[in-house]
């Protein structure tokens, strides 16, 4: 076929790549209302295949249950088996992005992609669990100690051991923050992009560092909804736990990557 050297030139826009996305290694900031958007594109992502969110998140909760009554050995195979199983939540939520719907089955799609990776969260959990507890204790527990050694019913004493009490609960959940900004999107950068422990803690924490304000959104949201989810039973749990489930992974898709 001649071709006309009169004819005006033509791009070939066919080969250019349309919806394409860069991965962002670090991740970047957004938009404080972008908390609030997590939750509805969840909840968007859940109602499609709802019956298997559902059951999904019924047999994670049983197991979650199973081993929270097991003395020792179920709190610790529970860390380390929480992080397995939310990373092949993640990797199921990926899955349906892509157009295949998640199953149940997605919840242990994790023991088969960087599952010691994924456990390695989980012991770094207990370990930093230990050393907080540790630092309590050494803080909190020899006053404790002496009050109800000085006087168990005194009432002043009492009280004040009350006080004490609730500062270290306190002063225990303020210096986990930290870990919890380490932790949230490591599961997702390890299962999917994978990630070594260290860099999905790290690429994690900073992460989340950059979106303080839309996670205070997001928090404030979300114990909103859990007040409401449990005044039926508890039986809103049922909506709301894949939700926050599928919000986790939209949260991880709006801060890693751009369009």
């Amino acid at each position: 076929m001649s071709v006309d050297p009169y004819a005006a030139p033509k791009s070939r826009v066919a080969d250019t790549p349309t919806g394409s996305e860069n991965f962002i290694p670090d991740g970047r900031s957004v938009a404080a209302g972008n908390g609030w958007t997590w939750i509805t594109d969840g909840w968007a992502t859940v109602k499609q295949n709802l019956g298997a969110w559902i059951g999904l998140f019924v047999v994670f909760a049983v197991i979650v249950i199973v081993l929270s009554f097991i003395p020792f050995i179920g709190a610790l195979a529970l860390n380390l088996l929480i992080p397995i199983l939310v990373g092949g939540v993640m990797i199921g939520c990926e899955a349906a992005r892509n157009g295949t719907p998640i199953t149940v089955g997605h919840l242990f799609a994790g023991f088969s992609k960087n599952a010691g990776r994924l456990a390695g969260v989980g012991a770094f959990v207990v370990l930093v669990y230990i050393a907080i507890f540790a630092i309590l204790m050494v803080v909190f527990g020899t006053a404790i100690m002496g009050m109800f050694m000085g006087g168990a019913n005194d009432p002043a004493a009492a009280a004040a051991m009350g006080v004490t009490l609730l500062l270290a609960v306190l002063v225990g959940a303020a210096i986990s923050i930290p870990l919890y900004m380490a932790v949230w999107f490591s599961y997702p950068l390890i299962a999917i992009n994978d990630f070594t422990v260290g860099q999905a803690l790290k690429a994690s924490f900073f992460a989340c560092l950059k979106n303080i304000v839309p996670f205070l959104v997001y928090g404030i949201v979300v114990f909103v909804l859990a007040i409401v989810a449990s005044i039926p039973l508890g039986l809103g749990w049922l909506l709301l736990g894949p939700v926050l489930l599928a919000a986790l992974h939209g949260s991880y898709r709006d801060i890693f990557y751009a369009a």
